[in-house]
């Protein structure tokens, strides 16, 4: 089913702790330049661009060019709302363990 192929794809996406991170920063932030992201998460460029390029390609981010910078700012906000869940989730799932 089509609808599943697009769920697969946002959720696997979103799935690296540095595409986490971006998110993070893009909704504190609102619009960030590449640079601007890559002096605050720190790691390779190429590594960065190919992060943002995932969460574009998947809909989540949207670019566009101002002069020589890209700019990036999440495509809906209802993005956070999935990671809210997954960070109750992982919280709720860390108690367990600890209580075990």
């Amino acid at each position: 089913m089509k609808k599943d192929f697009y769920i697969e794809k946002i959720l696997t996406a979103i799935s690296h702790p540095n595409r986490i991170k971006i998110l993070k920063l893009l909704r504190r932030e609102k619009v960030m330049c590449g640079c601007e992201i890559l002096s605050t998460i720190k790691i390779e460029q190429s590594n960065l661009s190919r992060h943002l390029n995932t969460l574009v390609q998947a809909g989540i981010l949207i670019a566009w060019k101002e002069g020589v910078k890209m700019n990036y700012k999440v495509a809906n906000e209802k993005v956070f709302k999935i990671l809210d869940i997954a960070e109750q989730l992982s919280e709720e799932h860390i108690a367990q363990i600890v209580s075990q």
